[in-house]
């Protein structure tokens, strides 16, 4: 998986790819609003094991009801990278109503 920084236009063919997840500086962030706390709590705990598959870890927090993500690659000097992308579509795939949970 490459860590080269993309352009701002990669980034925003990439985005466009997967609605709620938007570019805030520097990196990718998106916020999930869940049933429960104990949802989003679950919620986190997935994040969390996709992101050690991935060796790709993100600032992961958690609200009474909300899980939020802001994601960048610190190996690409805080650059938005395809490895940034990967996570972003794993964790859709986490989100209630888009994949198993």
């Amino acid at each position: 998986m490459s860590v080269e920084p993309l352009s701002q236009k990669e980034i925003e063919d990439r985005l466009a790819e997967l609605p709620g997840w938007t570019l805030d500086g520097d990196r990718l962030t998106r916020s999930y609003r869940l049933d429960s706390h104990f949802a989003a709590a679950a919620m986190v705990v997935h994040i969390a094991r996709t992101q050690e598959e991935l060796d790709h870890h993100s600032d992961l927090t958690l609200g009474y009801h909300t899980v939020s993500l802001a994601v960048h690659t610190h190996s690409a000097g805080g650059a938005v990278t395809e490895k940034d992308f990967e996570l972003a579509r794993k964790v859709e795939a986490l989100a209630p109503g888009h994949g198993a949970h």
